[in-house]
């Protein structure tokens, strides 16, 4: 089967389909079926939503949550290039290296303090 056809919500075409489905509609497809002479309308919709975090590249750098007690901890942290972040109290590192630690559990994610300039911080060095 061929798709020849594929259109965004609101085009011709997709109108009694937008009607229907409302927001949950992503695409209208058209397939052809040459062995059967057929053409079939399909729809991708929409049926789940879920909040997701991407996984950050290994050289971004991101911000991990090290109590000031640790101090066994912040010694690895800083042995692994990471570095104190005063203005923000938190230490900074690339997450390749969080992930060596097992340290992804402690990223602070931007929404928590307004961390840096991405999702998880500021791009590497």
């Amino acid at each position: 089967m061929k798709i020849r056809l594929v259109l965004k919500p609101g085009q011709d075409g997709t109108k009694e389909l937008v009607h229907r489905f409302g927001e949950r509609l992503v695409c209208v497809r058209y397939r052809y079926d040459a062995e059967k002479k057929k053409r079939f309308k399909t729809v991708e919709l929409i049926v789940d939503e879920v909040d997701w975090q991407p996984i950050p590249k290994p050289d971004e750098i991101v911000g991990i949550r090290v109590e000031y007690e640790e101090y066994a901890l912040r010694k690895r942290v800083k042995e692994a290039g990471g570095w104190w972040n005063g203005e923000m109290r938190i230490w900074e590192l690339r997450y390749v290296q969080v992930e060596a630690l097992g340290l992804e559990a402690r990223m602070v994610r931007e929404e928590e303090e307004n961390y840096g300039n991405g999702e998880w911080g500021s791009e590497g060095l």
